[in-house]
């Protein structure tokens, strides 16, 4: 038998199996079997969601307070600590006097921000986070550093959320505090998890522990002020042992504090009013109306912070909680145990508060991730930041902005050890310089658009850009030697990086924005050459020739690179037995063994008078297992990335599936019997497309596989795909449309689009069916429009 007839015969079509009757058709085509991380991923993650089934994805007031709002919420845990961190090494117990003022100080800017952001968000319905309102007033540049502040803001974010929760376990549970910092990174790796499974789905488990959180706040407020006004509460010793150290009181205004103190404590407090901008960076995902839903969930969320962060700072000056060197326990946790005794049911309020407090902080983290890679998707739309953040993922969430700020935020938390103390400055100056740019963004769309109330807008959002640009210098001048010149330095850097990012896909764009319809509609070159590559005179082989044959091709060659020359010599034996006379066969010499070089240096010959286009074809093995490829090499890629350097040269791989051969259905080139042993196939994954809500549809409506050939029927479904199809010169419409058991192709003759037809559609069509190419189809039917799908529109950027 000749090669070609060997490869003839592999190649015959089974047409009884593979096409039957169009009647007869199974309502769905052969499904490719998933691979094994795919089944693992759905698995882990659940079955993946749909487009359309983003719009379901959207979030209530009270489940978007707790994913929002959680980062805001928790920091009243550790913002009161922080301000005694700084104040009681100064002034001692004085600060206990002092904490309570500065608290009321960071309450005033927190008022402020909580009412320029509600402008935000009234001004920018559709997503109004400092990227976006620096970019629409101030330009793409100015933009970068707000995004690249908040970036930043976001992985510090999760660093000190989880680091501050941990420190709350720690101090119910002191056995751990050596294990804090393994505790913390496996509370990143959970929360990743939960979001990469859905919005929805984070949501969730994010809403018990923010509302048990504010409970027990609310209790302990509750307690405690009952306490103090009985005159009852407990007053802690400044000598315990582990304590920071504890100053003297001085005279004057500030008890012996300098102005710089003060600034200081003020700007370690300011950790209290981060996460206000993450309600209006996140309105899309509030269901509608998303802006009145959002506004309001904000004026909530920054009441409750404001109640609970002046309660806890009052508590912490009359119970005189001093912080502790390690961290733990925490000012919250001392207060928590002064204000509900040591009795049986106090010792359980305590540790609920304790579970609380260490919840919501573990979870506030999850602020970070609802937002941050929403953000890096604005960036990437951009084209200043990889556009594989824009992909959403398995779950309709995007997942690699997902993994990595789980990664980055992992990394930073061993770079401080996980210490609260140490994330606080770094967290700081990317939080105030995204809200003061956000807030002068808003400053300045006041005097453009002038709209109704404009002047009180402008007098909100300016005197909300002052106050964050002071607290901005106040951060980065008194703590620029304990971290903050690390953000300062590094937000620089990577809008450095950024633009360059932006630069190289700009010159890719502009590069790519050549006239396409020219270089579509040139001439052909006037010569085209074939090329198989074959080291050895396999099923494999043999394929790539057929395929070869397929081409429109002056010239088919096989060749082969003489590496091993008795190989080379029982290649020529075997094609002299098999008598092939109209296949050449080239042994080309290749003494350095460089079989990528020797290919890219013959075909480098062949185009070289710039009228032969070459094509390529190689065969490759395929294996199903992965200890199945450790086996053999992969001197094809490398002959691959040495020929697309080559111009007018296109290498094309031609996979050979081992385990998947037809060789077992053919005897001498004629079709097995019926009953032989059936192909194997490989199964091709049936697309996860959903059926069509019957309810949805008319009544009197035929089933797709249910209509019979040249009768007129009602039909309805789903449009899958929608093609322009010249039929005779002239332009048509084709649309596929689906339904529970099958397809059928609507065809509307001269038409090249139609309002309301695009895919996601649901319409009726009245009709005759016909046999189109083998598929079903009705020509020029009557139509009705069921479910309209959404306008197309640009990705927001």
């Amino acid at each position: 038998m000749t090669l070609i007839g060997f490869v003839n015969m592999i190649t015959i079509e089974r047409i009884p199996e593979i096409r039957p009757e169009l009647d007869e058709r199974p309502s769905s085509a052969h499904a490719v079997e998933e691979s094994l991380p795919y089944r693992l991923k759905s698995k882990l993650l659940g079955e993946p969601l749909l487009n359309e089934d983003l719009q379901h994805e959207r979030l209530g007031n009270a489940t978007a307070l707790a994913v929002f709002a959680s980062d805001n919420l928790s920091s009243c845990a550790y913002a009161t600590e922080e301000i005694l961190r700084v104040l009681v090494p100064a002034i001692g117990l004085a600060a206990f006097t002092l904490v309570t003022p500065v608290t009321i100080a960071l309450l005033v800017v927190l008022g402020f921000l909580i009412l320029s952001y509600r402008q935000t968000i009234k001004a920018y319905p559709s997503a109004g986070g400092a990227y976006i309102v620096t970019r629409d007033n101030f330009g793409i540049m100015p933009a970068q550093v707000a995004g690249v502040a908040l970036l930043t803001d976001y992985v510090l974010t999760v660093s000190v959320s989880v680091a501050a929760g941990t420190d709350a376990l720690a101090s119910a549970v002191p056995a751990i505090d050596s294990f804090k910092l393994p505790i913390a990174i496996g509370f990143i790796v959970l929360i990743a998890y939960v979001n990469l499974r859905g919005v929805k789905e984070s949501g969730k488990l994010f809403a018990v522990p923010t509302y048990f959180f504010v409970g027990c706040m609310g209790v302990l407020l509750s307690v405690g002020a009952w306490r103090v006004f009985f005159g009852n509460l407990p007053v802690y010793s400044p000598d315990a042992k582990g304590l920071v150290d504890v100053g003297s009181k001085g005279n004057g205004l500030l008890l012996g504090a300098s102005a710089f103190i003060v600034l200081k404590a003020f700007g370690s407090g300011g950790a209290a009013v981060t996460g206000v901008e993450a309600i209006s960076n996140g309105v899309p995902a509030f269901k509608e109306p998303a802006w009145h839903n959002a506004r309001k969930t904000l004026v909530i969320m920054g009441g409750l912070l404001a109640v609970m962060f002046l309660g806890l700072s009052l508590l912490a000056a009359k119970v005189h909680a001093t912080p502790y060197v390690s961290g733990s326990p925490t000012v919250i946790s001392l207060v928590g145990k002064a204000v509900f005794g040591p009795g049986p049911f106090g010792k359980i309020l305590y540790f609920a508060l304790q579970a609380g407090t260490m919840l919501i902080l573990v979870l506030a983290a999850n602020t970070s991730f609802a937002d941050f890679p929403r953000l890096a998707s604005f960036h990437a739309g951009d084209n200043f930041m990889p556009r594989q953040f824009m992909v959403r993922g398995h779950r309709l969430v995007f997942s690699n902005g997902v993994i990595f700020l789980s990664g980055a935020a992992i990394v930073t938390l061993l770079g401080t050890g996980g210490k609260v103390s140490r994330l606080i400055p770094l967290y700081a100056i990317g939080v105030f310089t995204s809200f003061t740019l956000s807030q002068a963004g808003m400053a300045k769309h006041h005097i453009t658009h002038k709209e109704p109330k404009w002047k009180m807008g402008l007098f909100i959002n300016a005197m909300g850009a002052l106050l964050s640009f002071i607290v901005l210098l106040i951060v980065g001048t008194v703590k620029f030697t304990e971290g903050a010149w690390v953000i300062v330095l590094l937000i620089p850097i990577m809008v450095y990086g950024l633009v360059r990012m932006n630069r190289a896909y700009t010159r890719e764009a502009t590069e790519l924005a050549g006239d396409a319809h020219a270089a579509a509609q040139a001439p052909t070159a006037h010569r085209h050459v074939v090329l198989v590559l074959v080291d050895e005179l396999d099923v494999a082989a043999a394929r790539a020739i057929h395929y070869g044959r397929t081409l429109l091709s002056d010239e088919l060659r096989v060749v082969h690179f003489d590496l091993d020359p008795w190989k080379s010599h029982q290649l020529v034996e075997q094609w002299g037995k098999l008598g092939l006379s109209n296949v050449p066969l080239e042994i080309i010499e290749c003494p350095d063994r460089r079989l990528a070089n020797s290919t890219a240096r013959y075909a480098a010959e062949i185009v070289g008078d710039d009228g032969t286009e070459l094509s390529v074809l190689i065969a490759r093995r395929e294996y199903a297992s992965a200890w199945h490829r450790l086996l053999h090499d992969r001197s094809s890629s490398g002959i691959i990335s040495a020929l697309t350097a080559l111009p007018n040269c296109h290498p094309c791989i031609v996979p050979y599936h081992l385990g998947s051969s037809l060789l077992d259905d053919h005897v001498d080139g004629v079709l097995a019997p019926p009953d032989a042993k059936p192909n194997r196939v490989a199964k091709i994954a049936a697309p996860n497309v959903p059926l069509v809500d019957g309810s949805e549809l008319p009544t009197d409506r035929v089933r797709i596989t249910e209509a019979s050939l040249r009768t007129r029927v009602s039909v309805a479904g789903r449009v899958r795909s929608v093609r322009i199809q010249p039929w005779g010169g002239s332009p048509s419409l084709e649309c596929t449309i689906v339904d529970d058991s099958g397809t059928v192709t609507l065809v509307f003759l001269g038409r090249r689009a139609i309002s309301g037809i695009r895919v996601g559609t649901v319409l009726a069509a009245v009709g005759t069916i016909t046999d189109n190419r083998g598929k079903r189809a009705i020509l020029n039917p009557t139509y009705t429009l069921v479910k309209v799908a959404d306008e197309p529109h640009a990705p927001m950027h």
